[in-house]
């Protein structure tokens, strides 16, 4: 008799221990699934749509990235565009406004093997601090694109921008290329380099420059015993300028209010410099 209360005791417990245990797992909140995105949803400026590999290495390959370079990728999506650049061995920062995204790109950063190298901001790229960067990579509208712009001119000269489909107003590229392998829809990018900074008066011994410059495009006149011959063919790339005037060939590199370079004229090249007049 007893061992048989005994038995209906055990079976009761273990009743009410299954009891416990489904009423417990039935109140726990089920796991949120992985966050997946979905090309076209909703960011704050714009959707996403994500770059296609393809253009990726392209973008990269025309900025020239090296391991010496910091890279910010402005609105960073799923990471792609940062991580392929750390792998190039480029300290790279993606600046990213959804949380989700920034979470998602942390963990294939990781998946990737450059975790170390690939940062992911959360925030708002028109209030992130991107000025160290040497290389910047963009898939945004135009209007934001000129947004950004004088943030970006006021870089260092040689700073390197290439964006993915979409132009900078009327600052023209000084490069456009397109993908064709892996890449079906958004395969142009476009580069700019960001130029030095000539606009106004310059003096080397007695000759005069006046420089006029449209962003990479320079323009203007040399003064040399009093006759004025005009700029020609004048062009920025980055640091480095090039023109002529008056037949002479003109080449050299802007170095805050002094240019160090050559003249070639009649066959002859010798040294130049110029100094900004204050």
């Amino acid at each position: 008799m007893h061992s048989l209360i005994h038995a209906r005791r055990a079976v009761l417990a273990l009743a009410l221990s299954c009891f416990a245990v489904t009423a417990f797992a039935q109140a726990q909140p089920a796991a949120k699934p992985a966050f997946q995105p979905e090309v076209g949803q909703e960011g704050k400026d714009v959707v996403w749509v994500p770059t296609a590999q393809g253009l990726v290495d392209r973008m990269l390959d025309m900025a020239k990235l090296t391991p010496q370079d910091i890279h910010y990728d402005l609105g960073s999506g799923d990471g792609r565009t940062v991580i392929t650049a750390a792998k190039r061995g480029a300290t790279a920062f993606g600046v990213e406004y959804n949380p989700d995204m920034v979470e998602l790109s942390r963990r294939n950063a990781a998946k990737a093997g450059v975790g170390n190298k690939a940062t992911f901001i959360h925030g708002d790229i028109f209030e992130t601090d991107f000025s160290k960067a040497t290389v910047i990579t963009l898939f945004l509208l135009p209007e934001l694109n000129v947004k950004l712009r004088p943030q970006i001119l006021a870089m260092k000269p040689g700073t390197r921008v290439v964006s993915n489909s979409f132009t900078m107003g009327d600052w023209k590229s000084d490069e456009t290329q397109s993908a064709k392998d892996d890449c079906t829809s958004y395969c142009t990018a476009y580069l700019w380099i960001v130029p030095a900074k000539v606009d106004g008066i310059w003096k080397s011994g007695k000759d005069e420059f006046k420089f006029a410059q449209e962003y990479q495009m320079v323009h203007g006149a040399v003064g040399r015993g009093g006759k004025l011959t005009p700029v020609l063919n004048g062009r920025l790339r980055g640091a480095e300028i090039s023109f002529t005037s008056g037949g002479d060939r003109y080449a050299g590199r802007v170095s805050g209010d002094r240019i160090e370079g050559t003249v070639t004229a009649g066959g002859k090249t010798a040294p130049w410099t110029a100094v900004r007049a204050k």
